[in-house]
């Protein structure tokens, strides 16, 4: 394309051939062309776009659902945590939805004897069931409590066991290989279940309070790195944390602090945990202290009474569907086959 700076040039050397030759208009012609010459082209200017801010949308399906079955609490010398436990599986085995797996929340058993997991395994096998998943709790390491009689003695205690052996046994039950605590992805849904690593045979001042290793912390730590890009987190614990700040004692988390500093990068994680039997009808489970969402489960064995000095009849659970946009959790009561209302929440995830 010719230029403003030449299409002059041409035409004024035009005018001057037409004026009367090239001689006549010469003083013209060359003052005209050191002028033309002289104006430096203005390129024309670049019009860019305005920014556009483009908000991350979410997708809104269905990715997973599970059941958490907290505290079961199955014991050969005792039917009715039987009796409750078949009520939450007959619910649970005619479900009408989406189920693709069954959490067990710790304190698996009463005493963590090699016949208490059998009862459990019998009472599992008659039903039609998603995937089985589970974490230790202090009770499935109380088979040490207990003398050749199956007598409760701590005069005698450890009464020649371990807790090593109590890992043994519950890690042969729900088929974990050498560690009492794994992870696995569920239709992309994350969900990591630590667990207590040792009991007071193997440390004294644990009491009834969640160990959990630097080897463990560690595992934790790398595992949370697939959670850089804001993916949800489903992380399972059987004691509940102490205040924010502390680290627990007996009944709690004991290494809170190492824990939720590992937690606190990333958003959207879930921490799932037991151990209280709190009832859904009359206690808060959601516990708002922390940089993730904190909910503790109530007990299908042995949930406490909705009102003191009552005899709890009640079987509960907590049912959690994992969208891609949002995490639902309800509360279910198993003796009637009915949500409960006053436990139900909906959390938004954020963009990572």
């Amino acid at each position: 394309m010719m230029s403003r700076r030449n299409f002059v040039k041409k035409m004024l050397v035009s005018l001057a051939f037409l004026a009367g030759g090239a001689g006549i208009g010469a003083p013209y012609l060359k003052r005209w062309i050191a002028q033309a010459d002289s104006e430096k082209e203005t390129p024309a200017a670049e019009v860019l776009p305005e920014p556009v801010h483009v908000e991350k949308v979410l997708p809104t399906e269905l990715l997973a659902s599970f059941f958490l079955l907290s505290d079961l609490h199955i014991s050969v010398s005792e039917s009715s945590m039987t009796d409750r436990l078949h009520m939450a599986l007959k619910d649970i085995s005619a479900w009408n939805g989406p189920l693709d797996a069954i959490v067990l929340g710790g304190d698996l058993t009463d005493f963590g004897r090699e016949s208490d997991y059998k009862l459990l395994k019998s009472i599992l096998n008659q039903y039609q069931l998603p995937k089985l998943y589970a974490n230790m709790g202090n009770h499935d390491y109380y088979d040490i409590w207990l003398d050749r009689e199956g007598q409760f003695s701590t005069e005698t205690m450890p009464n020649g066991k371990t807790d090593s052996m109590a890992r043994e046994r519950f890690q042969s039950f729900i088929g974990y290989a050498d560690k009492p605590y794994t992870d696995v992805w569920v239709n992309g849904v994350h969900l990591i279940l630590v667990s207590q690593e040792c009991y007071v045979q193997e440390k004294a001042d644990v009491g009834e309070g969640a160990w959990y290793s630097d080897e463990q912390l560690n595992w934790l730590r790398e595992t949370m790195k697939a959670h850089e890009d804001g993916k949800p987190a489903i992380v399972f614990i059987h004691q509940p944390l102490p205040e924010p700040g502390t680290d627990g004692g007996t009944h709690r988390l004991i290494r809170a602090i190492a824990f939720r500093e590992i937690l606190a990068p990333y958003p959207n994680v879930f921490v799932l945990s037991g151990h209280t039997h709190r009832n859904f009808l009359s206690e808060d489970h959601y516990n708002k202290q922390n940089t993730f969402h904190w909910f503790n489960n109530a007990s299908v064995g042995r949930t406490r009474a909705a009102q003191p000095g009552q005899n709890s009849v009640d079987v509960q659970g907590l049912f959690v569907e994992v969208y891609g946009h949002q995490v639902v959790l309800r509360a279910r009561e198993f003796s009637n086959r009915s949500w409960i209302e006053s436990s139900q929440w909906t959390i938004p995830l954020t963009t990572a």
